[in-house]
């Protein structure tokens, strides 16, 4: 459902308010707002959010041992192929790629649980726990797709609430990043790499429309170098 967004420069000082609250430095003042006043704010199709996050979670699976036949047929008999990006592809078929970096995907997953209502929280300082891959498809016992849909209780978040979100993670981006590199403590048990899955996933999920935004992007196509 579309929405008017919320007032850009209210969420950026609560987003703010929140950073200092964890004793994280402060992005410059000319730090970029996420969208405009005026612009309007949804959430991808509900199943759009569902295959993505069933994708991740697969790819996921395969950093951690489950077997190249087994993904891909999961994949085929859920009908996801086409949803599969071509570098999740190469490592679901020949493991080829930075395994690291699809290890990381794990907190993508969460924050694609939390849209979907399956994840109570996005806590910046908390890492997903047990009961969040719980709610995802039971990939060992063989649940499909559509057998995960019908079980799984979604209550997709209001997209206000997301875009709320989505700049407070923009923000933590930024200075979990800055307080690495110079040495300062980190608030909690993750560190950059999970806050910037956790942007990339929201930046994919939210969509805003207005006068500065380009046509919403494809999972790889998400620009977080700024």
């Amino acid at each position: 459902m579309q929405k008017a967004a919320p007032d850009p420069r209210a969420v950026r000082e609560a987003s703010l308010d929140e950073l200092a609250r964890l004793g994280l430095p402060l992005p410059p003042l000319a730090f970029p707002l996420v969208w405009e006043a005026g612009d309007t704010v949804e959430l991808r199709p509900t199943a759009e959010l569902e295959a993505r996050a069933s994708v991740l979670h697969v790819v996921v699976a395969r950093c951690f041992g489950m077997p190249t036949e087994a993904a891909m047929s999961w994949l085929l008999g859920s009908h996801l192929v086409e949803q599969v990006t071509p570098p999740e592809w190469q490592f679901v078929i020949g493991a080829k790629g930075d395994h690291r970096s699809f290890v990381l995907h794990h907190d993508a997953v969460f924050a694609l649980a939390w849209l979907l209502g399956l994840s109570r929280h996005l806590d910046p300082t908390v890492a997903p726990d047990d009961r969040m891959m719980a709610q995802m498809p039971d990939l060992p016992a063989g649940e499909t797709f559509t057998s995960w849909r019908s079980r799984s209780l979604v209550a997709v978040r209001d997209p206000i609430e997301a875009a709320v979100l989505l700049d407070l993670y923009y923000c933590l981006d930024w200075a979990y990043q800055e307080a690495e590199q110079s040495g300062r403590p980190l608030p909690g048990e993750v560190d950059s790499n999970a806050i910037g899955q956790r942007r990339w996933a929201l930046e994919w999920a939210v969509v805003f429309q207005g006068p500065y935004h380009d046509a919403p992007p494809e999972w790889e196509e998400v620009d977080l170098s700024v």
